[in-house]
């Protein structure tokens, strides 16, 4: 990379990346949960094709790579990783550390119209550095300073370098990737959602991600209700989001659901939304029976449509064994949407769904569980659970 470059990692080695929502739990637990970030990270730049090793330190996960950029990038896509900083790893000396901040501040174009700030941090037992934070922010602002001619400026800095300082090595940045947070995949369990060609179920299935939970995909197929390329469209959403779950088997469980639809068709009017609703969650019980899925979500926010008022969703959620969770509960549609933009799903999003022609007239709004199964089919809730367990496992 050329020196003009305004990406301002030429001089950078490696990779420092700080930990998600786990630094209060207990010793064990961090540990654990960092081993996971880590191995996250490992699978995450094998896809990607970067040639690295990476390093678990206490609070860190250090990545040993020639392109520092695009692994940056990839690691800050994972739950577990609060942000990726690429940086110059060098010896924990002062004089070293000021030639890193050094070669940072020309390799970043940083001009005389852009101002700068240095925050610096030291680890380890007292004598362990022969220099102080203040040492280290005087030395480090001094030659960013001769540098690049630009003012310092500690409220409001266009660029901030960052040095952190372990027992014996130390690290420079000036560059850093937000990542997501949360935990990392896995340590929560398992979670089968339902998911749609539609907007809401992908951010649904993105939050659960998030929060550390290997999420099982349920997709209900239609039949005929379908809808042109709906099925595609959800697969689609999907393998977007299995990018930033390298290790979890987030292969979708296809359910015929067609025979369902036509059942609640033939037998339903005002209620039938929510008798499919009751089979959708039933399907997805049978399928997290198979999946050993510990709870069921889905994409669901309260009011949003004539199925989700309060009353509707506790007559639907009594179709299901296990606690239904439903991520988007109280988000407003437009943020949904502009995080499905964040994400990636969005686009594939748009299609019509299928279950728009499925709607009666005059949907009911404040159902009771009572008066939809007296309305629905009879077995309905046992042929959907049936159809769940027979899911066909779609690969990615």
């Amino acid at each position: 990379m050329s020196s003009t470059s305004t990406d301002a990692t030429a001089p950078t080695n490696a990779v420092l990346l700080g930990h998600g929502d786990f630094g209060a739990k207990s010793s064990d637990v961090r540990a654990r949960m960092a081993d996971r970030v880590a191995a996250d990270v490992a699978a995450a730049l094998r896809e990607a094709d970067v040639d690295a090793e990476v390093e678990q330190l206490w609070s860190r996960t250090v990545v040993r790579t020639g392109r520092p950029t695009a692994a940056a990038q990839a690691a800050a896509t994972l739950p577990g990783v609060g942000f990726a900083r690429p940086a110059v790893a060098t010896e924990a000396r002062l004089d070293a550390i000021g030639d890193a901040a050094r070669s940072l501040a020309a390799a970043a174009s940083h001009g005389s119209d852009e101002t700068y700030a240095v925050d610096s941090d030291r680890v380890g037992a007292d004598g362990d550095h022969p220099f102080s934070n203040r040492d280290l922010q005087r030395e480090a602002g001094r030659v960013v300073g001769e540098t690049t001619g630009a003012a310092v400026d500690l409220d409001d800095p266009d660029r901030t370098y960052r040095i952190e300082v372990r027992e014996a090595e130390a690290f420079v940045s000036v560059r850093r990737f937000r990542g997501p947070g949360g935990l990392p995949v896995g340590s929560q369990g398992r979670v089968a959602v339902l998911v749609s060609g539609g907007i809401d179920s992908p951010v649904a299935m993105w939050r659960l991600l998030r929060r550390g939970c290997a999420t099982v995909p349920v997709y209900v197929d239609l039949g005929d209700y379908g809808g042109a390329d709906h099925r595609a469209r959800a697969l689609a959403a999907v393998a977007t989001l299995a990018s930033r779950a390298p290790r979890a088997d987030l292969r979708p469980r296809v359910v015929d659901g067609g025979p369902l639809v036509e059942r609640v068709v033939d037998a339903t009017r005002d209620t039938r939304m929510l008798s499919l609703r009751r089979a959708m969650l039933a399907a997805a019980d049978g399928a997290a029976d198979r999946a050993d899925a510990h709870s069921l979500a889905t994409g669901e926010a309260i009011g949003q449509k004539s199925s989700q008022t309060g009353a509707n969703l506790a007559a639907t959620d009594a179709a299901a064994s296990r606690p239904v969770h439903r991520p988007l509960l109280a988000s407003d549609k437009a943020d949904i949407v502009a995080e499905a933009r964040r994400l990636g799903t969005y686009d594939g999003s748009t299609v019509p769904v299928g279950c728009e022609r499925i709607a009666p007239s005059h949907p009911e709004t404040n159902a009771t569980p009572a008066a939809v199964v007296d309305a629905e089919p009879e077995s309905l809730l046992e042929a959907a659970r049936e159809a769940g367990r027979d899911a066909e496992i779609v690969p990615l």
